[in-house]
């Protein structure tokens, strides 16, 4: 009797890729970190991903709602999270003495901010909780990141504190620099500044974290080593800066801090998070945890 052929039919359907939604900032930086990862440069073998991009703070406040499987968010917003998500070790955004930078339109005198209105980009960034650690005593006034050039131009506040591109570009709006928090922070710890990470959610479990792990960190080398084609995609992200501009901004927070924490970052994220507890900022002490 001859031997049966299996057919199409007799084959086992391939299983299912396990959907897990990812959501970063629509910056340039973001884009370049996860280049890789949206473009399909890299196999995710069993994973699939749905990425969203949303403004820092939006994923600051949907973070506290458990909304996305992975995420970015300030670590800041970090200590207010409770024991839902764990800290990816790679993903991380340092200002190694640079950072968020209050601008102004006019001098403050010796007073400073002290007291005035400041405009901020959302209370669960870590741009407002080191301008707290900063002056303790000013009215914040939350605007969205791209509006604050215009409230401290038009006078609507007297300074404001600027993130993303804004950090390189507030001299082309006639504005000028107070002071940039992650210099200040240097000085005062010798450390770089953290100022956002990726979590993810600790129910899915050892496995799944581990290999998105693997993949964010892939994404990352992947971008690093191939940084003109990366670049010519996180270009659309860049809000107006020209290559140059873009590439050095990119440089600054897509680095071998991004690739790993190592032991001083992660003694930076801790001493900010026991920083902000200790001036009554954060409302309980937070242990930084990561995953393997």
């Amino acid at each position: 009797m001859a031997q049966m052929t299996a057919t199409a039919t007799d084959e086992k359907p391939a299983p299912r890729a396990q959907r897990l939604t990812v959501a970063h900032s629509p910056d340039s930086d973001d884009a370049f970190m996860f280049y890789a990862l949206a473009t399909r440069k890299i196999t995710t073998a069993g994973l699939a991903f749905e990425h969203t991009l949303e403004d820092i703070e939006t994923l600051n406040r949907k973070a506290l709602e458990g909304v996305y499987d992975i995420t970015a968010v300030s670590f800041h917003a970090y200590a207010h999270l409770g024991a839902g998500y764990v800290l990816l070790p790679s993903g991380a955004s340092f200002g190694d003495g640079y950072g968020p930078v209050v601008v102004t339109k006019r001098s403050l005198g010796p007073k400073g901010i002290k007291d005035r209105r400041v405009a901020v980009p959302g209370k669960l960034t870590t741009a407002y909780l080191m301008l707290r650690l900063y002056e303790p005593d000013f009215e914040a006034v939350e605007t969205p990141f791209d509006k604050i050039f215009e409230a401290v131009s038009d006078g609507a506040v007297d300074a404001g504190v600027v993130i993303h591109e804004g950090q390189l570009t507030y001299g082309q709006a006639r504005l000028r620099k107070l002071v940039d928090l992650g210099e200040w922070w240097h000085e005062h710890t010798g450390l770089p500044l953290p100022l956002g990470g990726n979590v993810i959610r600790r129910s899915l479990g050892a496995q799944v974290i581990g290999e998105v792990s693997r993949l964010l960190r892939s994404s990352i080398e992947y971008a690093l080593e191939h940084r003109e084609e990366a670049l010519s995609y996180a270009l659309q992200f860049a809000r107006g800066l020209d290559p140059v501009a873009a590439d050095e901004f990119i440089a600054r927070y897509v680095n071998d801090w991004t690739l790993d924490y190592g032991e001083r970052g992660r003694e930076a994220v801790q001493t900010l998070l026991t920083r902000g507890f200790e001036a009554r900022i954060i409302p309980a002490q937070v242990k930084a945890e990561f995953a393997s």
